[in-house]
């Protein structure tokens, strides 16, 4: 083994994975490459089993469950032309006002984010579903563009949420804390963003006028009665996995399991069901499933390398050692993790970076469930922020080229929306209770 001091050691191992990641190589294999190297090289061949053991004990976690389970959820969600219905009547009773598409679509997003925890799978959605309607009547392309790059990313902290999931066990916290947690910011955040559309709107009306009156010329019982029609099949989903949790009937990946037995019968029941569907579903599930176990077994390798060479001491004293006290340290993990967020994809930070950072919080005073979800909160950005920005690449990909939506249309509609939640972040760290108070009311 050779000498080395921890702090060298971990300058070696960041700038190698930095260099990894920027090279263009996936990342998974940068994860395991840059372990297995460096730990070979600096170790010997005992450092095999620490990677062994610690991917053996992330990998048999039973919270694992829960990632195929909600991603099957997603997916039959996606496929089973719900969410097109639920556009449809959300239109009729908004279609009125200025903004009202835009206003529908953030809805629709917050509403599928209950069920979708697929980021790229909720913009995509958006985006086939609402931007032709939206663009044809007159809406600016990057108002409509950024209602959907918004509303695409709730699906990612609203829970049931595949990043809490790993969050969660990466931090050591209680999954269904976390999602309790995470529910009322992800509504508040929700809330910002329909308050934008509606001053902006309000000030621009010419961005998001109100739909043809012919579209809108429909009896009040038709609407009430395809609203809830449309609304009811989403809320048996929510309760079927969050309720569960809330009145500690199910743990979380039994919760997962209710949920997903729960989406498969409302699509049977809403006549959408097909073996086609399933088979669809069932391999988009194996998809996403393989790739967030790849990266978490890489990723947890890597980290117990990290921190055999005292890399989190390394770490924890940098950050502690920050000038303005506690908020200094904060606001400096906050940056890193925003700077981070637009090069690397948020499952890598969470698996590399919380799961050393989330343990410094008491140190600095901070409830740990609240730090871990101020980061939850942070790497939203992380999806509308270039050059990663995934929700801004797939909202291109899915729009149809004839509508003539370019990446810049798209930049400059989540800029507001990046600034908001820049917005949500000082609110929830002036009132942190606003995260905390549904968890500790849990039962069991």
């Amino acid at each position: 083994m050779i000498d080395i001091s921890p702090e060298i050691m971990t300058l070696v191992l960041v700038v190698a994975v930095l260099i990894g990641i920027l090279s263009g190589f996936h990342i998974a294999l940068v994860l395991i490459g840059v372990a297995t190297i460096i730990g070979y090289f600096f170790v010997g061949p005992p450092i095999f089993w620490l990677m062994y053991s610690r991917i053996n004990n992330m990998i048999m976690n039973h919270n694992m469950l829960a990632i195929p389970l909600f991603t099957f959820m997603g997916v039959l969600l996606a496929h089973s032309m719900l969410a097109e219905n639920l556009y449809g009547a959300l239109h009729l009773w908004l279609g009125r006002l200025r903004g009202g598409l835009a206003l529908s679509t953030l809805i629709l997003g917050t509403i599928i984010a209950t069920g979708l925890a697929v980021v790229q799978a909720s913009v995509s959605m958006l985006t086939t579903i609402s931007l032709r309607s939206m663009v044809e009547r007159g809406y600016s392309k990057s108002l409509a563009c950024g209602v959907i790059c918004a509303g695409g990313t709730l699906g990612i902290l609203i829970p049931p949420s595949i990043m809490l999931v790993i969050l969660g066990m990466t931090a050591s916290l209680s999954v269904g804390k976390l999602f309790f947690g995470a529910f009322v910011p992800g509504f508040i955040l929700s809330g910002l963003y329909l308050t934008y559309v509606v001053v902006r709107c309000g000030l621009q009306p010419q961005i998001g006028p109100p739909a043809p009156v012919e579209e809108r010329q429909i009896s009040f019982g038709k609407k009430i009665t395809l609203l809830l029609g449309w609304v009811f099949p989403p809320l048996v989903i929510i309760m079927s996995v969050l309720g569960t949790i809330f009145f500690g009937i199910a743990t979380v990946y039994e919760a997962a399991g209710v949920g997903a037995t729960a989406t498969l019968l409302v699509t049977v029941a809403c006549r959408r069901f097909s073996l086609k569907l399933m088979k669809d579903a069932m391999r988009e599930t194996l998809r996403v499933t393989g790739f967030v176990m790849l990266i978490t077994a890489c990723a947890n390798a890597v980290v117990g390398v990290f921190m055999y060479f005292g890399g989190k001491d390394v770490l924890s004293d940098l950050i502690l050692a920050m000038p303005f006290g506690r908020w200094g340290a904060f606001f400096a993990v906050m940056l890193t993790a925003f700077v981070l967020g637009m090069f690397i994809d948020w499952m890598s930070i969470i698996l590399i970076v919380v799961s050393i950072l989330v343990p410094i919080a008491p140190d600095l005073g901070f409830d740990p469930l609240w730090f871990a979800l101020m980061l939850c909160v942070n790497l939203q950005m992380s999806f509308m922020t270039p050059p990663l920005a995934q929700a801004i690449f797939v909202c291109q990909g899915s729009a149809e080229p004839d509508l003539g939506v370019t990446s810049g249309d798209i930049i400059r509609g989540v800029i507001p929306f990046v600034v908001l939640i820049i917005v949500a972040l000082a609110l929830f760290a002036v009132f942190p209770g606003v995260m905390l108070w549904l968890p500790s009311k849990m039962i069991g």
